[in-house]
């Protein structure tokens, strides 16, 4: 980001409305980390009003933020978005309303920076779109999935999307190769999962009795010699979610460096899938405004579509 040789003040719309300051100011201040953010408003560099605010504060309309000049050096600042990304990007919208995108998140792109992750999907997006001055995620997929994924760009609709997840009004299809011939039968997981981490600082998910209620409807969309193409729909959203109980059944993810098995990374290897198999196809949520259900679907990847085509010519 370009040294400010000035401090702004900057008047709150009505579209940033009920957002938190670290927020705003992360859509303002592009190129700015999220640690330098909280730095700045600690100090009281950061004021609403002239008066000194924390991060998690709440804007309302018409509210004065004063922004001091920033120098970022190269290592605190966020990776200016390569051309490249800005074309995959601008190329992967699927759906855009009038407070509300949804993106179809390419594998590999974490959804926002941090722990080693110099630029995420939500810091690309708002370098990429300079015209929204609002631009949330109402929710996540896994850095390795791919697939839809829905942001918001008004505080209004989040704040509707939010409220729709929460109340299970937001439908989420995923498909996923999995290790082995899935029973038909087994429609259902439900087992409690437990985040911890790892000594090097990974985070990651187990079935614990101690853990947290998750439960994921799965079923059989294709069968083949060892493998089986399923679809998971979770009722609950916890980190994860899909991938630790389709290994705890007894079928994990081909592709899943975190849960698979010998046997997962074999088939894998033979089928030619160098990533996790699992990709959000379909989004279903009400319209934050009107209320009217909105279907997005994300075509299966090309790579993905390959493993399966070696599916099923070795049968």
């Amino acid at each position: 980001m370009a040294e400010g040789r000035d401090v702004q003040w900057v008047e709150v719309t009505e579209g940033q409305v009920g957002q938190r300051v670290d927020n705003f100011l992360l859509t303002r201040m592009k190129g700015a980390p999220r640690a330098l953010i909280y730095r700045i408003v600690r100090k009281g560099e950061v004021r609403v009003n002239k008066k000194r605010v924390k991060a998690d504060t709440r804007l309302a309309l018409g509210d004065l933020v004063r922004i001091p000049p920033l120098r970022l050096t190269p290592r605190e600042a966020v990776r200016e978005v390569s051309d490249n990304l800005r074309n995959l990007l601008a190329g992967s919208v699927l759906v855009e309303g009038r407070d509300w995108l949804v993106i179809n998140k390419p594998s590999g792109l974490a959804v926002h920076g941090g722990s080693g992750v110099k630029i995420g999907l939500i810091e690309a997006l708002r370098q990429v779109r300079e015209d929204l001055d609002f631009l949330e995620l109402v929710h996540r997929l896994d850095r390795d999935t791919s697939g839809c994924l829905l942001l918001a760009k008004s505080r209004p609709a989040l704040l509707a999307l939010n409220e729709s997840l929460k109340q299970h009004h937001m439908d989420k299809q995923y498909l996923a190769l999995v290790a082995g011939r899935w029973p038909a039968r087994r429609d259902f997981v439900s087992a409690r999962l437990d985040r911890f981490e790892l000594g090097n600082g990974e985070r990651r998910v187990r079935v614990d009795t101690a853990g947290k209620v998750a439960r994921t409807r799965f079923a059989v969309r294709e069968t083949f010699d060892k493998v089986t193409l399923i679809e998971a729909e979770p009722v609950t959203g916890r980190t994860h979610q899909i991938r630790v109980h389709a290994a705890h059944a007894g079928h994990p993810l081909l592709g899943d460096d975190k849960y698979g098995s010998r046997e997962s990374q074999r088939l894998a290897a033979g089928l030619g899938v160098s990533r996790l198999f699992l990709h959000a196809a379909s989004l279903t949520f009400p319209e934050p405004t009107s209320g009217r259900p909105v279907q997005i679907k994300a075509p299966l990847p090309d790579d993905l579509e390959a493993a399966l085509s070696r599916a099923r010519h070795s049968r």
